[in-house]
This record gives C-alpha cells, structure tokens and sequence, in this order.
C-alpha cells in the first residue's frame, strides 16, 4: 500500500472536485486503473452539470449570492455603494500598507501613483468622511465589489476576488455589540454556522474573524481605531468584510476556491476546460 497518485493525477482529481484521494495501492498498474475508473465517473457527473446548467439556465452562482446579500442588507437599512476599483497610493499609505509593509509586496501597481485596489476599506473611508458631511446620525453603507491581490496560488486563495464591506457609523449600540449582530444577521441569512475569533492583523492590529470550520470567510474591525485619524473620522463605528468567493466554497461543501471564483475553467463548479 506504498503506492499513491502522482501529484499530477491529484491535480487532476481536485479540479474535477474529488478531494478524497488517499487512497494506496499495491502496484502501478493497480493506481492507473483507479485512477481512470474515477476520473471517467468524474467526467461523467460533471458533463451532466454542464448540461442541466444549459437545460436550466440561472445566474451564476457568485452573480446570485452577491444578489441576495445585497437584497437583504438594503431590506436591513444599508445604502450601497459602488466605488472605483483604482485608487491611489497615497489611499494605501493612509491605511499604513507603506513600504516594507506585508501587503504592499500584494498590490497591483498601474504606475507610480495608482494600483488595484487590494480591499474596499481606502475607499470606504473616504465614503465615511464624505456621509457625515451630508447625513446626522447613525449611517448603514455597504459595498459589494473586485479586488485584486498578488496571491500564492493555492486551493483557497485566488488573485481577483470579491468583497463584501458593511459599515456602520455612529451605531445606537456598542461598536462590538452592533458588529456581532450584523454578522450573526449575514450568517443566519446564509444558513451557515461560524464561529467569531480574536486576531491580530497587520492593517487594523486586531480583527473579529469569522470562520466556518477552521477557514476565515470574514474579518470585522471596530472604531474609534488608530486608522481614523488620518482619515477624518471621529466617532465609533464598526465594519465587517466578507469574501464571498470563500462563503460560497463553504456552503458548496469544495476545497478549492476556484471552482466558486470568476473563472474560464469552471461554470458554476462544472470544469469545463476538460
């Protein structure tokens, strides 16, 4: 039983969405007939999905749970924001991701002065500064969109990935208190079990993550923080950001993000690049 797949027949387990490949064998000729036998089922289930997704077409699966969040956080009392996916420098250096630091290595520069943006947060701020000036009293805001990291490759993290930012300014409760009740709102909405844990963080120092068995899905921050100063703000807040290319594998049940991501490989899940 000292014999396994090869790490190019792994590969090619896991991009057609077979993850229990720990299997042994006695010879050669033995794995390669396995390994056949499961790649043929594995086609053949997921030229099936192909097909019902022609039969009965629907909105991508990303498309739709971007759909629904935003429905439930407008029914919750959030205006929605679309903000530029290109932001300057200087919105990086305002959020301490300066030279030397850990995610600056990460970022998509243009050219000297912009990059992609790595997260919402530079321009979820400046949403906050803007708001107060026109709006009294408690502010409810969200964002849904694009953003662009230089990732490892990996089976949980990808390059171009989507984000889903809520903030609330001058909550009627404890910052923690309101952050935690959103959270529970979003994840109950998804009917998805999570747990909350204390992190430390290299942009916001600590972080409320939420996780579904062991995996980060989300990271909240709460405010007055050190960030807001430099950015004009000066009243408590709260926020949370949720990968939703990450929720979306969860609550398929994959280990592999990709399948759940924008991608030329997969429709809905079905490999289609075969």
């Amino acid at each position: 039983m000292n014999i396994h797949f090869t790490d190019p027949q792994v590969q090619r387990l896991r991009e057609f969405g077979c993850d229990n490949i720990d299997e042994g064998f006695e010879t050669v000729d033995e794995r390669e007939k396995a390994f056949a036998c499961m790649m043929s089922d594995l086609n053949r289930n997921n030229l099936s999905d192909v097909e019902e997704f022609r039969s009965h077409p629907r909105r991508n699966e990303l498309s739709n749970i971007e759909f629904l969040l935003a429905g439930k956080l407008i029914e919750l009392g959030f205006i929605e924001f679309k903000t530029p996916t290109i932001i300057s420098k200087n919105a990086l250096d305002k959020m301490s991701i300066t030279e030397g630091h850990p995610l600056r290595e990460q970022v998509f520069f243009i050219d000297e002065k912009r990059c992609m943006r790595p997260m919402l947060a530079p321009n979820l701020y400046i949403s906050m500064k803007n708001l107060r000036k026109c709006i009294n009293g408690p502010i409810k805001f969200f964002e849904i969109g694009p953003c662009y990291r230089k990732e490892s490759h990996s089976a949980r993290h990808i390059e171009e990935f989507t984000m889903l930012n809520l903030v609330v300014m001058g909550p009627d409760e404890e910052p923690l208190l309101c952050l935690k009740s959103y959270i529970t709102k979003i994840m109950e909405f998804l009917e998805m079990g999570y747990e909350l844990k204390v992190c430390k963080s290299d942009v916001y120092i600590e972080t409320i993550d939420v996780e579904v068995r062991g995996l980060e899905v989300a990271s909240g921050a709460v405010g007055p923080h050190v960030l807001d100063k430099v950015h004009g703000i000066n009243e408590p807040w709260c926020g949370v950001g949720f990968g939703l290319e990450r929720l979306l594998m969860v609550k398929r049940g994959d280990n592999n993000i990709r399948r759940s991501s924008r991608s030329l490989a997969y429709l809905n899940g079905a490999r289609i690049e075969i």
